[in-house]
């Protein structure tokens, strides 16, 4: 892909503003109140759409038992894109602004972040699962910050303060200790003892996850965060089809029952899935992608903590003391970069040349 970078010349649009008619599709989302709450506490608002994610832990135990990942993550994406399908065709306009990178980032976001990295995460943790390794696929996914900030200084352009990188080490001490609190040397023994093909399923899941964040926040620099979530969920969708015809056939779509949608697979879509990135992209568009992915490490300490409830929400797994702690700093880290963050730029999309094409 064409370096993408940031610019002195007058950006395309300032990354995140509502000056595209959003207001008209939900005024909720854009009172001045709630703007300015966003805009002030946004690497807050991004942990918060993290842990919602962690959310659908409840319905997805009652799904799981007849429904493959694949089965129900297009499901979810099926009905999200039929709430925002208006969304999109009102905002049509905006799509225009995209370019040719833009709509890379969007495609790359749709099919990668949102289909493909699910399903290679899934398929690492099976597995895994197979040969009790499961250390290793959580440990390798701990390095998708690692590839966002490496991915937003190649591709944004963003460069941070000294005191990031003590901060950000501390954020994955923390989550490190929230997820191997009952065996901390379980990656060790994974990794010693891993295998190939889980080590890379899950670091291309991690890969893919990581650039979704850094390639959402370039294309903020276009368009609404409306218009973003609208996208990601709309163009996922035939991917997702397709995966699962491969996988199961046209049988793939006969295993769906009424039970299934309501309420289990609404509240999937309609709370981790549509509310959470709505509030996610509304908050990224204001937030540096390299303390985005920072705030988004809510999601696997929630997750793990929502397994220590009792069943059909969690799995009644003990708490650690050592997991209470690694919560406690992680959200101190994501508060200390809400209070010492810088303004985040505006993403600016140099013009191709004759010679790009």
């Amino acid at each position: 892909m064409p370096a993408l970078q940031k610019s002195s010349r007058r950006p395309c649009r300032a990354a995140g503003g509502s000056d595209r008619g959003s207001n008209r599709l939900l005024p909720a989302f854009e009172m001045w109140p709630v703007n300015r709450l966003i805009d002030r506490y946004a690497v807050v608002f991004v942990a918060i759409a993290a842990t919602l994610w962690a959310s659908d832990a409840y319905f997805r135990n009652q799904l799981v038992q007849h429904l493959s990942a694949t089965q129900i993550v297009v499901a979810e994406d099926a009905l999200v894109t039929l709430f925002l399908l208006p969304v999109l065709i009102r905002s049509r306009h905006e799509l225009r602004a995209l370019g040719a990178r833009g709509w890379t980032a969007v495609v790359i976001i749709a099919a990668g972040a949102q289909a493909l990295a699910t399903i290679l995460f899934t398929a690492s943790f099976s597995i895994a699962a197979q040969h009790q390794l499961f250390a290793e696929t959580f440990v390798l996914q701990q390095t998708q910050p690692l590839i966002a900030i490496v991915l937003a200084w190649i591709i944004l352009g963003e460069r941070r303060r000294p005191w990031f990188w003590p901060a950000a080490v501390v954020a994955i001490a923390a989550v490190y200790m929230v997820l191997f609190a009952s065996d901390p040397l379980s990656p060790v023994s994974a990794l010693q003892n891993g295998r190939l093909e889980v080590g890379l399923l899950a670091l291309g899941a991690a890969a893919l996850w990581a650039s979704g964040t850094v390639l959402g926040r370039f294309a903020l620099g276009s368009i609404s965060f409306w218009s973003m979530t609208s996208l990601r969920f709309t163009l996922a969708l035939p991917v997702l089809v397709i995966v699962v015809l491969v996988q199961n056939g046209l049988g793939g779509f006969g295993h769906y029952s009424f039970s299934d949608f309501v309420p289990n697979l609404l509240a999937i879509a309609i709370v981790p899935g549509l509310l959470a990135l709505l509030l996610y992209y509304r908050a990224l568009s204001k937030t540096p992608a390299s303390l985005a992915t920072i705030a988004e490490m809510a999601y696997p300490v929630a997750a793990t903590l929502i397994a220590s409830a009792p069943p059909p929400w969690g799995f009644n797994q003990p708490i650690y003391p050592v997991q209470l702690l690694g919560t406690a700093l992680l959200l101190g880290v994501i508060v200390f970069l809400n209070w010492t963050r810088e303004k985040a730029s505006p993403v600016v999309v140099r013009p191709l040349s004759v010679a790009e094409g």
